[in-house]
């Protein structure tokens, strides 16, 4: 089975500038690290290797030294690594990003599941990986929590439904996102990371694409722009009641009332 893993390299810190006229991060300078959740949807695809053999490579899409998170990914054990940059992906939203990695992943040699992290921790949208499912008309799953077993033409899964719990059949290829619970993340290793020092990272730009149109990428090609972004209000205030319980219940129901969170 050849998996592909979409990985992405976040801020490492929460004190990030925003570019106010674009509402784009500014990450030049920051620390970075590789996004949390994607440690999960490697170590997923590397045990699934160990039991089904086959290949596992990683994608993302970034400046240059984005090149740093797959030479981590080198050091977990991954076969391949392919970084998606240019200049016309800047400012991507989630549909431009979905429709990028869509692209490349169409010059890929075949791919027969490509999995996910949940999201990610600086957009927390959850988006691109189904939209990049979307883009490749393939199906997808969300918030898997459990691989039962791999079969030639499908793999089956349990879909965490926040409530309850849905067991699925899905065909390949096939995208998944996956949740924390797929499994700990191994930590990357010296030894493997000795061998594979001198390894490539492959690059794809623009003109690798089958659409070159620049129009369809970066700023130009998001249909959602930042309007407004600003820190959270961490202003606590506090109300105390006194009388009987009964009093200090009322008071407490008329309140919750009053700021619509609960109805009469």
């Amino acid at each position: 089975m050849n998996i592909l893993v979409c990985i992405k390299q976040v801020p490492g810190t929460t004190e990030v500038n925003i570019d106010e006229e674009t509402g784009v991060l500014l990450r030049n300078g920051v620390p970075s690290k590789m996004n949390p959740y994607d440690l999960y949807a490697l170590e997923c695809s590397l045990r699934l290797k160990k039991h089904y053999g086959g290949s596992v490579a990683v994608i993302s899409m970034g400046p240059p030294q984005a090149e740093a998170i797959i030479k981590e990914a080198y050091m977990m054990g991954v076969d391949e690594g392919y970084l998606l940059t240019d200049m016309a992906f800047a400012g991507s939203d989630v549909y431009a990003t979905a429709y990028a990695l869509a692209q490349a992943i169409k010059t890929l040699p075949d791919v027969d599941c490509i999995i996910c992290g949940m999201m990610t921790t600086d957009g927390d949208t959850a988006q691109v990986g189904p939209e990049i499912a979307e883009h490749l008309n393939i199906p997808h799953a969300s918030y898997i929590k459990e691989i039962h077993e791999v079969h030639s033409d499908h793999i089956e899964v349990t879909m965490d439904m926040d409530k309850y719990a849905a067991e699925m059949k899905i065909k390949f290829p096939a995208l998944l996102t996956v949740t924390s619970t797929i499994g700990t993340p191994r930590l990357p290793s010296y030894i493997l990371g000795k061998k594979t020092e001198d390894k490539i990272v492959n690059r794809i730009t623009l003109k690798d694409l089958n659409d070159q149109d620049p129009d369809h990428y970066g700023i130009t090609g998001s249909p959602t722009q930042v309007i407004d972004i600003f820190p959270p209000d961490h202003t606590q205030i506090s109300t105390t009641w006194e009388g009987t319980s009964k009093e200090i219940a009322s008071n407490l129901a008329d309140d919750l009332i009053h700021r619509k969170i609960v109805m009469r």
